[in-house]
């Protein structure tokens, strides 16, 4: 079995080696151990700072890492960018995951030994059997609240946490997912695992093992109107009305 983690990495010189290093002794371990064939592909997007020339350094260390460098920005085009670089392998499982590490190595393999049938496996806080260390502030937890029952009222899912930021999926399932997302910022995510539970696969949600980390770029108080919208607008593209989609892009143009 060969894997692929693609790590998107925006302005990440304080964390991306640590990570790294960390990612790539222990999928060393588990390579010698069991065989598992993987790569380590950083998706460097629109960064301003010295991501690439860590990462092109702690490359001659560890071979399994590849990176792209990306003009564009924003973690969704960087990780879609990424499938499809992935894809051009051999490799059968792909997934992503935060470069700051909230996600530990041993954490994201859970989802290589969960994934068995189904098309994907996403990691959830907020699930029975979660560990999360610190607890997150109560304005990050109302938004992730907030969000996911929008995402449960409005797109009839039945997940608690879309936004952890690692997910692993088979090989076939992206393929057949990739050429109908639209949506690379706010609800990237969702409409990922809402189109492959369209096309028929199943998505299980497992606990995971999770830390906040500080120098977050998120504003989550200002984001969260802005991700409910971004539900409201993918309801609508896979609706009956998703003619009027220009007048609700236009309509909340307005607002911004």
């Amino acid at each position: 079995m060969k894997l692929s983690i693609i790590i998107p990495a925006y302005n990440e010189e304080k964390r991306i080696e640590n990570t790294l290093e960390e990612y790539s002794k222990y999928f060393d371990e588990i390579a010698r151990r069991e065989g598992l064939d993987y790569e380590i592909l950083v998706v460097i997007n629109n960064t301003k700072d010295g991501t690439e020339e860590i990462v092109r350094k702690i490359q001659k260390k560890f071979t399994k890492i590849k990176y792209l460098n990306l003009v564009k920005g924003g973690k969704g085009y960087a990780v879609l960018e990424g499938f499809k670089d992935a894809l051009k392998r051999k490799n059968e499982l792909i997934g992503f995951v935060d470069a700051d590490m909230s996600t530990t190595p041993d954490a994201f393999y859970d989802l290589v030994s969960n994934i068995n049938s189904c098309g994907g496996v996403i990691a959830s806080r907020y699930i029975k059997g979660s560990m999360v260390k610190p607890k997150p502030s109560f304005a990050r937890v109302l938004v992730s609240r907030i969000f996911n029952a929008s995402i449960r009222a409005i797109l009839f899912m039945p997940y608690r946490d879309t936004q952890c930021g690692a997910k692993l999926f088979k090989r076939e399932v992206l393929m057949m997912a990739i050429p109908h997302i639209k949506m690379t910022r706010w609800a990237f995510d969702v409409e990922l695992i809402y189109t492959i539970r369209k096309d028929g696969f199943i998505v299980k949600e497992i606990p995971t093992k999770w830390s906040d980390k500080a120098y977050s770029t998120i504003n989550f108080m200002t984001a969260g109107p802005w991700m409910a919208l971004a539900i409201v607008r993918l309801r609508i593209l896979h609706s009956p009305l998703k003619r009027f989609i220009r007048v609700y892009d236009q309509g909340v143009k307005l607002f911004r």
